[in-house]
């Protein structure tokens, strides 16, 4: 331990060792007790300790360490006080007996494991480890984000478009399903790693989509986690170089977050993409994505990341926004619909035809969508509607949707820029 510290460094410390070590304070007790619950009740309360006794005593010089043990103390704690934890109690006394001799010996603990799966990566050894697939493809994703990513069930529950008690009450199924089939928590060998690949990609594409447009908050972006996104890519391309779609998502991010520094102004304020000053798109980051995206291509197995990525490399090949090639963007998203059809893919081809062909034509395909309710909540399908209808130069209607929008908005850098717009078309 240091000093004392101020406050400020504090709350950075306890922020950042969040970010960091929450998946894998709570992975370390889920392993130790089996108890979901309990591994995030407690590792809760390690971080509840860090905001009380960080300030007094100074930040620890391990602050993972810190938290671990900490957790692992109330956990103990709490087994003891139920005479049922008692099983739980002889099972982690074993499991630290074990790891203290591999320790002393020289052994890593977690050796076998990693040489049989060939992850290395503690994070993403934990995503692996999570996406099992005897859960439903969603609730294996929205148990990562949350238990693994560290997202709020909030967040969670705005990356699948539904209400947070539904998330909510999708994680207790889950959890309860992994208790009473008893499915392990251990990470997989090299030869099944496909089978999770799909529910993993997931996790880091969410994680990056939270990231590079954040779903409530003052901030759009959250740069930390577009980093850690593209970095756990990176890791599983290394890991299965044969995977088109590992290179598919790698090369979408790539791309999207070349345009990371422009998407807001001096005073974070949003800056529309045709509006961007694209001498300031991270160039590099472009041609290590159009790179990616070629070797993906090469490999002749499209997938809907792929397609996404071709997306991404309409945009970031065009000198300026006149220069879009709107009708090739409006035919790949038609081949993503047809790949993996959603609300949200018929939301971004209408614009896209829109661009192509105009407002009224575009309008025509969000109008049955609107009507369907299925996107409701969504906000970017009132504004979308607004901004369509604004260039349709139908400004009363145009103003409805735009309030619409602001009702549902979660970003404060979101909700000034369509205050602005209504009040362009109300003016």
């Amino acid at each position: 331990m240091s000093g004392p510290d101020p406050a400020g460094r504090v709350d950075d410390a306890v922020a950042a060792a969040y970010r960091d070590e929450w998946g894998r304070v709570v992975a370390t007790l889920i392993r130790v007790t089996g108890d979901w619950d309990l591994a995030e009740e407690c590792a809760q309360d390690a971080f509840a300790r860090a905001v009380e006794r960080w300030p007094r005593d100074g930040v620890p010089r391990n602050p993972g360490a810190w938290l671990t043990t900490t957790a692992r103390n109330a956990a103990i704690d709490r087994l003891r006080r139920d005479r049922t934890g008692r099983r739980k109690l002889e099972e982690l006394a074993g499991i630290e007996e074990r790891e203290m001799t591999a320790s002393t010996s020289g052994a890593d603990a977690h050796g076998d494991e990693q040489r049989a799966s060939g992850i290395v990566d503690d994070r993403l050894r934990l995503v692996f480890t999570c996406c099992h697939p005897a859960l439903a493809l969603d609730a294996q994703v929205a148990l990562t984000l949350r238990e693994m990513v560290g997202l709020t069930t909030g967040e969670v529950a705005r990356a699948f478009l539904v209400s947070e008690p539904t998330i909510a009450q999708r994680l207790v199924r889950a959890k309860r399903k992994i208790r009473n089939a008893g499915i392990p928590y251990r990470v997989p060998p090299r030869a099944q790693l496909a089978d999770r690949l799909g529910a993993v990609l997931s996790v880091v594409y969410l994680l990056f989509n939270e990231g590079y447009g954040a779903s409530v908050g003052d901030d759009l972006v959250r740069g930390a986690m577009c980093d850690e996104a593209i970095r756990l890519c990176r890791t599983i391309a290394e890991l299965l170089p044969d995977e088109p779609e590992v290179l598919g998502l790698l090369a979408l991010m790539l791309l999207h977050d070349s345009r990371r520094a422009t998407r807001v102004d001096a005073h974070g304020d949003v800056v529309l993409l045709d509006e961007q000053d694209r001498a300031r798109w991270d160039h590099d980051a472009i041609d290590d994505g159009l790179t990616t995206l070629d070797r993906a291509l090469a490999r002749r197995r499209p997938g809907p990341y792929q397609v996404q990525a071709a997306i991404a490399a309409c945009h970031a090949r065009a000198p300026v926004a006149d220069a879009t090639d709107w009708p090739q963007i409006a035919a790949l998203y038609g081949e993503l619909l047809r790949m993996s059809p959603s609300p949200v893919v018929e939301l971004n081809r209408a614009v896209a035809v829109a661009m192509a062909d105009g407002p009224g034509v575009g309008l025509a395909l969000l109008e049955p969508l609107a009507a369907s309710g299925v996107l409701a909540g969504y906000y970017l399908l009132p504004a979308a509607r607004a901004d369509l209808l604004r260039r349709a130069g139908r400004r009363h209607e145009a103003a409805a949707a735009y309030e619409e929008a602001l009702r549902l908005v979660g970003t404060e850098p979101e909700r000034r820029f369509l205050t602005r717009r209504l009040a362009e078309v109300t003016g």
